[in-house]
């Protein structure tokens, strides 16, 4: 028997031993607010959005909040198998919102309603079909489009994924990578030719769609919502001390730029600031992260409140060598007022003015240099600090808000 099959055939049984379990608590679906006279956004995620670990996540959990303040009807679905949906925290925090979440339920007949019959009675329904992520498009673009009567269809590509992984692959040259993303540049090319509007992040990766004749004319740049914290009593320079990284280790680019900071970086700015300590934050850390763990290299994986971390550190670094779109925690350091060094990728997107002199490297000596020189120069990280608000003016809740009413226009 084919593992295709075989892997399908244990999947039906799966659902059929969760199906009875769904019976004995009742749990039917209820579909009345697609008949809500509110404009209804159907978005699907490859996860239910962790805005607390990921950058993507945390901007899609900003986008759907000024969905439901515009008073959209908001669905969110996830590509997860049906009898992994109870594993998911977020679930209960999104339905508090206001958001219709997919969970497994029984149809009249007493059947699962699994993600596909979910997909297409949302789709009969839905007035925009948001599909996050090139995966996510690929899978689900032509079960909505056989039942959407009216719907907009969305591709948010979160980053050009073909973009990173060619950039990945000029760095360490694996043919594997380079095969990936030839993949991913199919799939991103597909969605792009299928999709009603195009979301990119960032004014680089329309550049970078140009040279593969995208139609622009379908593109809206809509990047991270970031904004300025107004703290009254911000920590002063001389009350600080660290180094700061956080990034979730699911994305490859962070365990690279980790690595590379602890093999590369740290090494030449001990040999000036020998005491000088890093913590580096972030969920799911892979065992290579977890193996650089020391008292000067902190490693402590997933923190709740990163907050006191933000405001107590001296500079945020973020030595990425690969990525696409904007880099979530390059706003994220900026919103606490914490002065960045980080290379030309890590810098995309965001225009720091006089101080990209100050802020951006590509070396290891060169960003050595400019963490250095950051963290010892108080009137430096002063007007590095300050300038913070201007750099995140164009992230603003209000400017966001303003495309996202562009994009959901009957």
């Amino acid at each position: 028997m084919k593992p295709k099959i075989v892997k399908g055939l244990k999947l039906k049984v799966k659902n059929k031993i969760f199906e009875k379990r769904l019976i004995k608590k009742k749990a039917f679906c209820d579909f009345k607010y697609l008949d809500s006279k509110k404009p209804i956004v159907f978005i699907i995620d490859s996860i239910i959005p962790e805005f607390d670990k990921d950058s993507g996540s945390r901007r899609l959990f900003s986008l759907i909040k000024l969905m439901l303040k515009e008073n959209f009807t908001v669905v969110l679905m996830a590509d997860l198998k049906e009898y992994k949906y109870n594993r998911s925290i977020y679930i209960e925090k999104y339905k508090a919102i206001g958001v219709h979440v997919y969970v497994p339920c029984l149809n009249g007949d007493s059947e699962l309603v699994t993600r596909e019959v979910f997909v297409e009675q949302v789709s009969r329904k839905a007035d925009f079909i948001w599909l996050h992520r090139p995966g996510i498009f690929d899978k689900y673009y032509s079960i909505a489009k056989k039942k959407a009567t009216k719907a907009k269809f969305i591709y948010d590509m979160v980053d050009f994924h073909y973009l990173r992984l060619k950039r990945e692959w000029e760095l360490n040259q694996n043919q594997q990578t380079l095969k990936e993303a030839n993949e991913y540049l199919e799939i991103e090319l597909n969605a792009c030719k299928n999709a009603d509007e195009i979301i990119l992040i960032s004014k680089d990766d329309k550049v970078a769609l140009n040279d593969f004749k995208v139609d622009l004319s379908k593109t809206t740049i809509l990047s991270n919502v970031h904004n300025f914290i107004e703290d009254t009593v911000k920590t002063p320079f001389s009350d600080r001390q660290d180094l700061l990284f956080i990034g979730g280790f699911s994305h490859t680019p962070n365990i690279d730029a980790v690595i590379y900071l602890h093999d590369k970086i740290l090494p030449i700015i001990w040999e000036t600031i020998p005491d000088l300590k890093v913590n580096i934050i972030g969920s799911y850390p892979t065992d290579d992260v977890l193996a650089l763990h020391s008292e000067k290299f902190n490693v402590l994986g997933f923190v709740e409140d990163i907050a006191p971390y933000f405001k107590s550190a001296k500079v945020f670094v973020a030595p990425l060598r690969y990525g696409a779109g904007i880099k979530g925690k390059i706003g994220q350091s900026l919103e606490y007022a914490l002065p960045v060094v980080t290379t030309d990728i890590g810098a995309e997107g965001f225009d720091f003015g006089m101080f990209k002199q100050d802020m951006v490297a590509n070396t290891p000596n060169e960003i050595a240099k400019k963490i250095i020189s950051i963290y010892q120069d108080s009137e430096k990280w002063e007007a590095i600090s300050n300038y913070s608000k201007t750099i995140l003016e164009p992230f603003s809740l209000e400017a966001t808000e303003k495309t996202v009413l562009e994009i959901l226009k009957s």
